[in-house]
């Protein structure tokens, strides 16, 4: 009897532990060592950004109420390492403070999100009657009806000198669609929307930012800039780069007006706090945190966010910014309460994931195992590095056999070639409309194009002078086969 009430006790107590595991999952992060974790982590982080040519990164995770990881890689030009206070340019990751910006004052009772934008502003004048349908929602939701195309962003000439001048584009502007009818992706629509906070404010936006959201939370290496000129000014910030046949090149951005839109610089640090903020904070009410959260009426773009809802990960939002030498990425998984951001000073890049450091950084903070892609930079630069050479080698040995097929030459065939060899010459001034159509009617500057492609645009100038000279062969053998054929003709006195 003793011994079955001894058997009796230890199953019920193993069914009592075993409750309480389920009823309290330990989560991957907990349940090993916090030091593996991290060092998984720093592995990940130097192993990925050596793949990808980075010279220097910093890295954020926020985990339920703590800053689980805050860090700097990589080192400055001058062989200054890089700390988790290091400031980096967040580039477009700066919409989500704007909007949040707008959603306190909204709280306050200044702004109305369905109000038309032109109401705050009573001498706008515009010629398209439809600018007085913009209302500050659409700005937030980007479906306000401008674009690229019909109002220049980053190819505007002059670029802005200030907010006050933003309402200017509304005045001569005829919008691509009719405001709430379609989602594009357009940086002005942020700059309106700092516009508007200062004109109700009363503070210029970098003043608004730091008292009401950046000194609240505690983030006090943040600040915000009108300009890319005051980055590149900045020797705390670390040069930007950009890739080209796998060197890392320094190189300082274009003149671009980023305030609102992408003015906002801050450390690893900062934005640890920032993303905690997006689960615990108390800047604006739950139920304008709600819509702050969520997509738009026609489009996954909320308020500043892209909202997504995962089958594995729940509710998320991210963003990700782009300047031409710098690059950040935030992606919040708000049912696990986890944010992770991380900043480059590498551009944009078309053999380079950077989305793929947050995939591979959650799944370490999950207990798996990070993928690791083929298809990284250094891969595809030393691919592109063998086409150029491939490319000269073959133009060699072409050369040498178009002058020994003299005799076969004819104009159809001398058509046909010409045509053939102008295809990369042809691709070369198609690259803008390629680039805009495939980046969602994005139009991007020359150098943006340049820093984004170099390695093949190299490619395809190579390609386009070896062809050059085939074709000068060509015709040089067609004339000689001309002659020739003249001279052979019989003469008759």
């Amino acid at each position: 009897m003793i011994k079955l009430k001894k058997r009796m006790f230890i199953a019920i107590s193993c069914l009592l532990l075993l409750c309480s595991v389920w009823a309290n999952p330990v989560s991957a992060t907990e349940a090993r060592d916090r030091t593996e974790v991290l060092r998984d982590i720093d592995e990940y982080m130097n192993r990925t950004m050596k793949a990808n040519y980075i010279k220097a990164a910093s890295l954020a995770i926020a985990k339920n109420d703590e800053v689980f990881y805050a860090k700097g890689y990589g080192t400055f030009a001058d062989g200054q390492s890089v700390t988790s206070d290091t400031p980096f340019p967040i580039a477009s990751l700066s919409k989500s403070f704007t909007a949040l910006a707008v959603l306190q004052l909204a709280e306050n009772g200044r702004i109305d999100l369905d109000a038309a934008y032109s109401s705050y502003f009573p001498e706008l004048s515009p010629q398209d009657p439809r600018v007085h349908d913009i209302t500050v929602r659409h700005l937030l939701n980007q479906t306000s009806g401008l674009n690229d195309k019909i109002n220049p962003d980053m190819t505007r000439t002059p670029q802005f000198q200030s907010l006050y001048e933003a309402n200017q584009l509304l005045t001569e502007v005829s919008l691509a669609h009719s405001p709430g009818t379609a989602y594009i992706y357009h940086n002005p629509n942020y700059v309106l929307l700092a516009n508007l906070v200062e004109s109700v404010s009363g503070e210029g936006l970098s003043d608004y930012l730091k008292k009401h959201i950046f000194e609240p939370l505690g983030m006090n290496h943040s600040f915000s800039v009108s300009t890319t000129q005051q980055i590149y000014e900045n020797k705390t910030i670390p040069l930007g780069h950009y890739l080209s046949l796998g060197r890392s090149i320094s190189q300082a951005d274009p003149l671009w007006f980023i305030e609102g839109p992408a003015g906002i610089v801050s450390t690893a640090e900062d934005m640890s706090l920032w993303m905690l903020a997006q689960y615990h904070g108390r800047l604006v009410s739950p139920a304008l945190m709600k819509q702050y959260h969520a997509a738009g009426a026609i489009g996954p773009y909320g308020m500043g966010w892209l909202a997504d809802q995962d089958g594995s990960s729940g509710q998320t939002i991210s963003h990700s910014g782009i300047f031409w030498t710098y690059k950040s990425e935030e992606m919040n998984y708000l049912n696990e309460q986890m944010g992770i951001a991380v900043m480059f000073n590498s551009g944009l890049n078309a053999f380079v994931n950077y989305s793929a450091f947050i995939d591979g950084i959650a799944d370490i903070m999950r207990g798996e195992k990070p993928e690791t892609s083929f298809l990284n930079g250094r891969n595809m630069e030393t691919f592109m590095i063998a086409l150029v050479l491939a490319t000269l080698v073959w133009g060699v040995y072409a050369y040498f056999r178009i002058r020994r097929r003299n005799n076969r030459l004819t104009i159809s065939k001398l058509i046909l070639i010409t045509v053939g060899r102008l295809i990369p010459i042809l691709i070369l001034l198609s690259l803008s409309p390629l680039v805009t159509f495939i980046g969602g009617g994005r139009v991007l500057p020359r150098f943006g194009i340049w820093t984004t492609l170099s390695s093949p645009i190299i490619w395809l100038v190579v390609w386009s002078l070896v062809n050059f000279v085939h074709l000068a062969c060509y015709f040089y053998v067609y004339v000689q086969n001309t002659k020739n054929s003249r001279l052979d003709l019989p003469q008759y006195i």
